[in-house]
């Protein structure tokens, strides 16, 4: 890993404690707040790609266990990992992962809708998968409920998606930090070439 990477996956940490500046909205049904920190991993891993991505998130879920107050409403600390929102904090580095996964996938073509659908996939579809039975396990209640209420934060992380996909698209244009696959790389195995 060279000291850019470094000095990469330092930045989107540094930027996803920058997020967590943003006052927390509580929804009383839950005990999951709405943050501007859900769009950290979508843009740490659409614009680092999957391993610098999930590695920036796994530098910031290090510093809050360490007890930085950096997780929005300023919690920290080991306390924070056994709650209900815990599935969410850990789920961000898997978030981060499968967002840089698809734009690396798509890299060559990547346009609005794909980067949008990356981000879409890795920052709710995953994170929510993560997410949701943590809840449900942690604060007792049926899956279905865990999952009614988080229904209600789907519009904010889809507007946060699309946020996140214009912001991969402009870093794409401007100054690439993900280099494009080789075109062979992504191509199905043939039955020759096992023999």
């Amino acid at each position: 890993m060279s000291t850019r990477d470094i000095v990469l996956i330092a930045l989107f940490a540094a930027l996803m404690a920058a997020l967590g500046a943003f006052p927390p909205l509580m929804i009383p049904a839950i005990a999951v707040p709405i943050t501007a920190q859900s769009m950290g991993p979508m843009l740490a891993g659409g614009i680092l790609g999957a391993k610098r991505g999930a590695l920036s998130m796994l530098l910031f879920v290090a510093l809050v266990a360490v007890g930085l107050p950096l997780l929005s409403g300023g919690r920290g600390g080991l306390a924070v990992f056994a709650g209900p929102t815990a599935g969410f904090i850990f789920g961000w580095i898997a978030a981060a992962a499968v967002t840089g996964a698809l734009v690396e996938r798509f890299w060559r073509g990547l346009n609005f809708v794909t980067a949008f659908l990356a981000a879409t996939v890795g920052g709710i579809v995953v994170l929510y998968g993560i997410g949701i039975p943590w809840i449900s396990l942690v604060g007792g209640v049926p899956l279905v409920t865990a999952a009614a209420g988080s229904a209600a934060f789907i519009p904010g992380d889809l507007i946060k998606a699309g946020l996140a996909a214009a912001a991969i698209l402009m870093v794409k244009r401007a100054y690439p930090m993900i280099r494009p696959a080789p075109d062979d790389q992504w191509q199905t195995a043939r039955p020759d070439d096992f023999d």
